[in-house]
């Protein structure tokens, strides 16, 4: 009796000290950070645009300084008086997938990238850094921020979009929020919205890890009204006046459905319960997108909505790396001589850390697709290359959209980050 006593008080100490590190940095609210990114593939540039305070914080409250997913880039928060990390964050953005293209050789272009930081009760020094598809820092950008400056306007406390909460959490002290957002869907289309939002939310707990993880997600709707039905379709001459300026054929792809208007993007979310960002496109043409920390889009009105909106929040949400590849659409995101930082794919280059420890002991690597002996293997064939990348299972929710079902790879991988965010830590 005695022993549990103690062990009792012991957890209830650890709690306390774990809670204590938060409040110690941070109050419990947002602050928000607009960025500009711009440049081409020869140089790049980092500029602050604007800095805004929402009423509460949504994001982790430990495991502050540590990140699930190493991304393309980070937001690493210091103390001002000691230098200490005190918070940060992974991200993928548009502007460095864009710099893999071809028209990034000449042409120079920005881009908006939105990040939600806790806001610090003392002076802080704020990094932004971005990465080279070769794991190195290619542009880092630090300022001071002090919570007493009279230009960080406060936004969320009056005129908030309209929201209905889709899903309690358990404890929405420690959970995932995600926020669904209308895309245009006009004022007498919202009932529309609403029953698309149940159909992605019943998608996404079909899905293992989140069927078994139902009670730790948080899920609202967000009615933003648009002042047009659907979205921009360029290569049809087709442009719609829509809250967030959606579009289809992001970098000339017709499928590739974005917005690059993230700070509309967030006004519109301001004073709302979120984190994690899931657009639903009223349109029934195929496409989406999905990037890491950032947001993700899904059309909704296409046969394959259900498909695609969860394998586009496995991007979104965890950083899985595409797994499908096609001759005809190599993109040259991997280099092979360095191991990719997506949980789902390896290059071979360093496959400790990946999913090495899932494998039969016999297994061949790399493994003949033909072979059916395995149900995990190391099969060659992802990330936009078919020769020199590789995935963990013959089919996946990441490689097709008829795939009923994550890999074993990617489930465990998103375990992974669902425990990151709402499991004590130690």
């Amino acid at each position: 009796m005695r022993y549990l006593k103690i062990v009792t008080l012991l957890l209830i100490i650890s709690q306390q000290i774990s809670a204590q590190k938060f409040d110690d940095f941070f109050a419990d609210s947002t602050l928000r950070l607009d960025y500009i990114f711009s440049g081409n593939k020869q140089a790049q540039n980092i500029s602050l645009s604007q800095m805004y305070r929402l009423p509460r914080w949504y994001g982790k409250k430990q495991r502050l300084a540590d990140v699930p997913v190493e991304g393309n880039g980070q937001v690493i928060v210091r103390s001002h008086k000691t230098g200490k990390v005190i918070y940060r964050n992974s991200f993928s953005t548009l502007f460095q997938e864009w710099l893999s293209y071809p028209e990034a050789g000449g042409v120079e272009r920005s881009f908006e990238n939105v990040f939600l930081v806790p806001f610090p009760k003392d002076t802080v020094d704020i990094t932004v850094q971005l990465h080279n598809n070769r794991r190195e820092v290619m542009v880092s950008y630090t300022h001071v921020m002090t919570p007493e400056d009279i230009l960080v306007r406060r936004i969320g406390e009056k005129r908030v979009t309209p929201y209905e909460t889709l899903h309690a959490a358990k404890d929405t002290a420690r959970c995932i929020h995600i926020a669904f957002l209308a895309e245009g869907y006009m004022a007498n289309e919202m009932d529309i919205f609403m029953a698309d939002a149940r159909t992605a939310m019943d998608a996404l707990f079909e899905h293992e890890p989140f069927k078994s993880c139902k009670e730790r997600f948080n899920i609202v709707a967000v009615k933003a009204e648009s002042e047009e039905s659907g979205t921009s379709m360029p290569g049809k001459g087709v442009w719609k006046d829509t809250p967030l300026h959606s579009h289809f054929d992001t970098f000339y792809s017709p499928r590739y459905l974005t917005t690059l208007h993230l700070s509309d993007m967030h006004d519109m979310l301001a004073g709302t319960p979120y984190e994690h960002i899931i657009v639903l496109v009223n349109t029934d043409n195929y496409g989406g997108g999905g990037i890491l920390n950032s947001y993700n889009l899904s059309m909704t009105h296409h046969p394959l909505y259900r498909p695609v909106v969860v394998h586009e929040f496995g991007h979104s949400f965890a950083g899985l790396a595409d797994e499908y590849a096609y001759e005809e659409e190599e993109v040259p995101m991997y280099p092979h001589d360095v191991e990719p930082w997506e949980r789902n794919i390896t290059t071979l280059v360093d496959f400790n850390g990946k999913w090495e420890t899932m494998l039969q002991k016999d297994t061949p690597v790399p493994t003949s697709i033909s072979d059916e002996k395995y149900n995990i293997g190391v099969y060659e064939g992802a990330g936009y290359n078919t020769k020199g990348v590789y995935r963990g299972s013959r089919n996946c929710r990441m490689r097709t959209n008829e795939y009923p079902e994550f890999c074993k790879v990617c489930e465990k991988s998103l375990q992974d980050v669902i425990d990151f965010y709402t499991v004590e830590a130690k």
